[in-house]
């Protein structure tokens, strides 16, 4: 199982950590909100490290559909009916600079950068509408698509004009020339003080978490604040060349974009720990619809979702004035990421950024889906069965399709071995036997 992107790029290596360290601004984290981050405060001379647990853009970065766009599901319309006008507008403001800002870069960068509309489509025609005109009220154009060019029948979609596609890890590579980064060394704990590693300490005067889901417990609530959503991909060659990228506004939709020769097919997705659609679904999907077609590559993607669909970028929590996150991207991790670095850049920086207050991490957590996840961590921390897991002791379930044990609570996955994949956990599983 090997993503797309893995296959057809090469990032370049750096050295792991072999003393103490001082700096004023440390990165936690390799993947491209990190690497971002890393990438601005270079550019605005700050003196920062970045530290990666293993190889750079080696996690969830990877496994992308790497689409630049503003329009992130039906999202406008809601944001709207819970926060107002002005947040919703902030919010589509922010990720549209960073697509101008993907932009701007990839004209010296070779990523396969292309522009390209983007749709989504619904069996929900009165929600289209509405997205459809949340839109036109925080000023931004879009069309209702009576016929989507998609296989399978819909009330419709709303586009966007003039979004954006990209091979992330080509331009991962480019921007990490140069860089001041340490791979293979992992953040083993915080005292307050100092980052603990294996084999140095680090003292910063700000640290920015950048691990997809935030690895500090005692800060922020965040085990209640996020769970994790597994997502499938296949890559298929003989299939159709879409005019367009498409979501789907609900759940249980496929995503679909073309990369060169190939259609990319996102979908069979469920809450990490849970069972789902997974590549069996994606395939009878392919067969039905594209019978002709054959997987060249498949793989899978581990997504954070926050509370209210918007991401905390900010300071990490009330009482940690110095410390800052990014995460819960809800799916949307290449414009959340370009978002997280042009405002974490400010924050640590001392500069004032207009979406800070949207985006703040601090914010309330009154949420429906809090119940929801409360509701999981309790049930999983007092399941009477083995193993557990190492971040915070929920029992972990076996997950047949990808062989891993999989926390339901909070999303870490560990090979059949016991092999750490997939943080908020640090450290491998021990396991006394094999499933």
């Amino acid at each position: 199982m090997e993503s797309l992107w893995r296959a057809t790029s090469k990032l370049p290596e750096f050295p792991r950590l072999e003393y103490d360290l001082k700096t004023d601004i440390l990165i936690i984290g390799g993947g491209m909100a990190g690497l971002l981050c890393a990438y601005y405060l270079q550019q605005a001379g700050a003196d920062y490290t970045l530290i990666e647990a293993n190889r750079l853009c080696g996690g969830v970065t990877a496994d992308t559909t790497a689409k630049i766009t503003y329009q992130h599901g039906l999202i406008y319309d809601r944001l709207m009916g819970e926060f107002g006008a002005e947040t919703a507008r902030l919010y589509l403001e922010a990720n549209r600079a960073a697509l101008k800002e993907y932009a701007r870069l990839a004209k010296t960068i070779d990523c396969d950068f292309a522009r390209k509309d983007h749709a989504v489509y619904s069996d929900d025609r009165a929600a289209l509408e509405r997205e459809l005109s949340a839109l036109e009220r925080i000023g931004t154009s879009a069309i209702f698509e009576e016929h989507p060019a998609l296989p399978f029948a819909t009330q419709g979609a709303v586009r966007v004009k003039d979004q954006a596609q990209f091979h992330p890890l080509k331009f991962a590579a480019a921007i990490a020339k140069g860089l001041h980064i340490y791979e293979h060394t992992a953040a083993r704990a915080f005292d307050g003080e100092a980052i603990l590693t294996d084999r140095g300490g680090i003292r910063a005067r700000k640290i920015i978490v950048a691990t997809h889901f935030p690895i500090f417990n005692k800060h922020g609530r965040y085990f209640l604040k996020l769970y994790h959503h597994r997502t499938y991909a296949l890559a298929l060659e003989g299939g159709p060349t879409l005019d367009a990228m498409y979501v789907g506004g609900g759940q249980d939709t496929v995503s679909l974009r073309n990369h060169g020769d190939l259609l990319l097919l996102g979908g069979g997705g469920h809450r990490t720990g849970k069972q789902g659609g997974n590549w069996a679904e994606l395939e009878e999907f392919a067969r039905k619809h594209y019978p002709k077609a054959k997987i060249r590559y498949r793989w899978a993607a581990q997504d954070c979702v926050s509370l209210d669909g918007i991401p905390y970028i900010g300071q990490y929590a009330k009482g940690t004035p110095d410390l800052y996150v990014a995460t819960g991207f809800n799916k949307w991790g290449m414009t959340s990421s370009m978002v997280a670095a042009r405002l974490l850049c400010d924050l640590t920086r001392g500069k004032k950024n207009p979406y800070r207050a949207v985006f703040d991490p601090t914010r309330s957590i009154w949420h429906k889906q809090l119940t929801t996840n409360a509701l999981e961590t309790t049930l999983h921390l007092l399941k009477p069965t083995a193993p557990r897991c190492p971040h915070l002791g929920c029992a972990l379930e076996w997950n047949e399709q990808e062989h891993s044990w999989d926390c339901p609570c909070h999303g870490s996955r560990f090979a059949e071995d016991g092999k750490l994949l997939n943080d908020p956990a640090t450290d491998d599983l021990k396991l006394k036997k094999k499933p």
